[in-house]
């Protein structure tokens, strides 16, 4: 009798997309726990430049050697051609960025080399899927957007294609570049005045949260309206280094220091929730920001379910 490794039941799953490497790797590696078969032969991942898709596969497929990463670092020749074109592949995994690779190779031959490498049976994790699928004509087995959110499906022939997963996870990576560039911003202007930084940072949609294990005591309204006039005098946001941003002649700490916009007037709709939430299960008081055209501010409804 055989048994098959399913995951039939899975429609699509949504998980926030975190700030900084450890944050990434962690949701990465829950996500191979929870989503990924032993038997999976190609895997979509789908994300624009800086969204973190190389952070991610390195927590899903540790050890996985890859090809383009976010550090600059470019394993030439390419791994998957070279086998292909040698018929002998020596490697249970395969990754490849399409994007990267299409200034070398033409789509076709890219396409061809990934059949190859899943007629033996080997796995091949693609970057920018949706470049190649129209030469490969076969979807994904899993497949990931990361935009604002991760989205994780196992398409089906009814879908989804992975355009429509591309045109959710670009369009809503701005919102989560802003939201950072917004909590950033925030921190700062604490520091300037002089209060205790936040003990903790956590999601919510469109926005971030901000934890203290106190409540603290400065005034809402006054820090909201010092971020908005840093916003106003649209400073300059630069990475730095691997864990330091400039905003402005500012030099901070950041986790994520490539996700970011480029400048502070590109923040849309920053407001603040003008009171503390208390957190009965962490004890912490929780500092709410969001970002966006007229958010709601009601607590239970910040987390509204879809992609809009």
């Amino acid at each position: 009798m055989v048994i098959a490794i399913t995951h039939e039941s899975l429609m699509y799953a949504v998980y926030f997309a975190p700030r900084g490497k450890k944050r990434l790797l962690s949701l990465g590696y829950l996500l191979g726990q929870r989503h990924l078969s032993p038997l999976d032969r190609l895997i979509g991942v789908i994300g624009d430049a800086g969204a973190g898709k190389s952070l991610l596969i390195k927590g899903m497929f540790p050890g996985l050697e890859l090809t383009n990463d976010d550090a600059g670092i470019n394993i030439r020749p390419l791994p998957l051609l070279t086998h292909a074109e040698e018929g002998e592949f020596s490697d249970h995994s395969y990754h490849v960025d399409i994007r990267f690779e299409l200034a070398f190779t033409p789509a076709y031959r890219l396409a061809e080399a990934i059949k190859q490498a899943m007629a033996k049976k080997r796995r091949v994790v693609v970057e920018h899927f949706e470049l190649i699928y129209p030469l490969l004509e076969i979807n994904a087995e899993l497949l990931l957007g990361i935009g604002e959110e991760v989205i994780v499906t196992r398409p089906s022939i009814f879908g989804p294609p992975p355009d429509e997963m591309a045109g959710i996870v670009f369009k809503s990576l701005k919102l989560r570049r802003m939201a950072h560039t917004a909590e950033d911003l925030t921190g700062m202007v604490l520091s300037e005045m002089g209060e205790e930084e936040p003990v903790a940072h956590d999601d919510v949609k469109h926005g971030f949260v901000l934890e203290f294990p106190m409540k603290p005591d400065f005034d809402l309204e006054l820090l909201e309206k010092q971020v908005g006039q840093y916003i106003k005098e649209g400073l300059a946001v630069s990475f730095f280094d691997d864990d330091h941003i400039t905003i402005g002649q500012k030099k901070l700490a950041c986790t994520g220091p490539r996700l970011h916009i480029n400048n502070t007037a590109e923040i849309e709709g920053f407001h603040l929730v003008k009171e503390f939430i208390f957190d009965p299960l962490s004890g912490h008081y929780l500092l709410v920001g969001l970002i966006g055209k007229e958010r709601s501010t009601e607590i239970g409804a910040l987390n509204n379910l879809g992609f809009g």
